[in-house]
């Protein structure tokens, strides 16, 4: 059972979401909150597998403010960010404060729970609108790029690296590159060491601020 604590500052929300989740026997919510404040006491009481959390909940604490204290106090805890905001900064700022999730309230039903699942397993779910493809030239040549840290990655490690920063799981990039989950986890390890990275959100951070993703 994946259990999730649901936090929007509106009841009627967090109500038909609530439902929606219902649709999937496997998720339980466990509590709801109606802001920032709540929301990081409710992960802190019930350590849920889960958050789904709004970025704007006046007039209590920002979802901005509850996903840094969460990220940083409570990382066994995933975030997933359901907001209205679609600018790039704030999918930007909340995947920076540990957020492994960013959708947009407009998503679809099968597109929530896929990212739940996803996230569950250890992935990361950005709406494709949001994230629709890596720069076709990811590691296209530019000035100074060869000082980066991606340009010492071999072919497979960069193809791999290309889909971790998608999202995917391992298990997805075994079936997707006809490899076993092993060979990925070993290509990972590789990756992350080359490249100084601790976790996904270390990855994650790296792909921003190198302008690997395009929004």
């Amino acid at each position: 059972m994946i259990r999730l604590v649901l936090a929007d500052d509106h009841e009627v929300i967090r109500a038909g979401i609530k439902i929606l989740l219902t649709q999937d026997p496997e998720l339980s919510v466990v509590v709801e909150a109606a802001d920032g404040v709540q929301a990081y006491d409710a992960v802190v009481r019930e350590k849920p597998d889960i958050i789904l959390m709004d970025i704007s909940m006046p007039p209590g604490e920002s979802g901005l403010i509850a996903c840094e204290k969460i990220g940083r106090e409570c990382p066994e805890t995933k975030i997933i960010v359901l907001t209205m905001f679609a600018e790039p900064e704030y999918l930007f700022k909340t995947l920076r404060l540990g957020a492994s999730g960013y959708l947009p309230k407009t998503s679809t039903s099968e597109e929530l729970l896929s990212a739940i699942h996803a996230v569950y397993e250890g992935g990361t779910y950005i709406h494709p609108k949001m994230a629709a493809s890596l720069t076709k030239q990811l590691f296209a040549a530019e000035s100074g790029d060869e000082e980066n840290p991606h340009r010492l990655l071999t072919k497979r490690e960069s193809e791999i690296f290309t889909l971790l920063i998608k999202g995917f799981t391992n298990k997805q990039i075994s079936e997707q590159m006809y490899l076993s989950v092993k060979t990925v986890e070993a290509h990972r390890s590789k990756i992350y060491g080359k490249m100084g990275f601790k976790c996904r959100a270390d990855l994650m951070a790296y792909a921003i601020e190198h302008k690997l993703l395009e929004v």
